[in-house]
């Protein structure tokens, strides 16, 4: 069998059209964000990641056409309002950049399981590529500024050891033990990603169009500074520093950069990723009150979820994804 002329699976299909629509929302904000960016060693950060997805969206469209599935709408033009005042600071900017990065390099990866035929592996390995060496640009521009935000650092032991105490699990009322360093990974990771969302969504409250959307956003924000506070509340405890705000990164611009739509999806896409960290937070945490926090916390999301999914759709803002096909309907076709 010609291993080129293989179709696509659902599966393929169905992070194709992943790829592109997250792809188009980011690269649109990158767009907005370049067009602000006074800072030339940042703007270079962004230049190059429009420029790489330019590529990666020709590829995308190809793999679309030549299987014969229609290209999705996604994210344009229309969504950007050319012109608008700054609302975001260069350093929010940057910082947006290294988490939607991370997020861009978990979904190659997850992409690049799924995927069979050898275009697409290629195609995912380039963009992995491309995403670990944005990755690194970064970090090390974060460095160079003084804006990298390092994790609390441990001290070694003498010697590794056992769990020898069923306390251990125990996290309630003084008891227990300290935190680990493997939870410590999720609660650092969800704490930065939180505070990146609570930042973008008041810049988002403050120029949405609908009076629907903002007090959406507002909503949202309370939510995401919740989620923050309960991971801070974890990390003081054991006396360990939390990542700094990034709140006064916003200005007072009320002039929307971008089309309502595109606000609402974008700040959804936040919550549903933010679910798969948290439930890897879930189940590497091995301390009772943990595992409460993050379960109190996904229930949150999904609530928040429930609103997002009804106001996009009333909205007809939700593209629909590719569906298997509906076997009754076929039968019944005169």
């Amino acid at each position: 069998m010609d291993k080129e002329s293989l179709k696509l699976t659902s599966s393929e299909i169905g992070t194709l059209w992943g790829q592109y629509i997250n792809g188009t929302l980011v690269d649109t904000v990158n767009r907005y964000m370049v067009s602000i960016i006074e800072d030339e060693s940042i703007k270079s950060l962004f230049k190059e990641a429009i420029e790489i997805f330019s590529r990666q969206k020709k590829q995308l469209v190809s793999f679309f056409e030549k299987d014969g599935f229609p290209v999705p709408i996604g994210f344009n033009e229309s969504d950007l309002y050319k012109g608008a005042d700054r609302l975001y600071t260069d350093i929010f900017c940057l910082n947006y950049l290294h988490i939607m990065t991370m997020h861009g390099l978990l979904g190659h990866t997850t992409c690049l399981s799924v995927s069979v035929r050898k275009d697409l592996r290629d195609f995912y390995d380039s963009c992995d590529n491309d995403g670990k060496k944005m990755y690194h640009q970064t970090i090390e521009l974060l460095i160079e500024k003084g804006k990298f935000q390092r994790d609390p650092y441990f001290y070694p032991t003498e010697k590794p050891e056992y769990i020898s105490s069923k306390d251990f699990i125990d996290g309630y009322f003084g008891k227990g033990r300290r935190l680990s360093a493997t939870e410590i990974i999720s609660i650092s990771f969800n704490l930065k990603k939180n505070i990146m969302a609570k930042t973008l969504t008041i810049g988002f409250s403050q120029v949405a169009q609908s009076k629907e959307v903002r007090q959406f956003f507002s909503d949202k924000e309370e939510t995401t500074d919740e989620h923050i506070q309960e991971f801070s509340k974890i990390m003081h405890n054991d006396n360990l520093p939390v990542p700094m705000s990034l709140e006064t990164e916003v200005t007072i611009s009320t002039v929307p950069p971008f089309s309502d739509k595109l606000m609402m999806y974008h700040v959804g896409f936040l919550f549903q990723t933010a679910q798969v960290f948290h439930g890897t937070g879930l189940a590497s945490a091995m301390r009772m009150d943990l595992v409460a926090s993050f379960e109190k916390i996904i229930l949150k999301n999904l609530l928040s979820t429930k609103q997002w999914f009804d106001i996009m759709v009333k909205n007809k803002w939700l593209e629909q994804p590719p569906l298997a096909p509906n076997r009754k309907e076929i039968s019944n076709t005169d």
